[in-house]
């Protein structure tokens, strides 16, 4: 399973190291959306691929 780490600050639910399980990924008109779920299983974030790139990095 994909993993991702926070890189950026996220509207302070969620602070930067914080690591992320892929747990789901969708296309609609070729606009691309993932739902990423807390390490702590705590909560689950929808982001789109351009947040994806700018806030995350890949660590699995």
């Amino acid at each position: 399973m994909k993993m991702f780490k926070l890189i950026k600050d996220d509207l302070s639910t969620y602070k930067k190291g914080t690591k992320f399980f892929l747990i789901s990924h969708s296309e609609f008109i070729g606009m691309k959306s993932y739902v990423l779920l807390a390490e702590d299983l705590k909560g689950k974030i929808e982001v789109t691929e351009e947040e994806l790139k700018s806030k995350f990095v890949s660590i699995h």
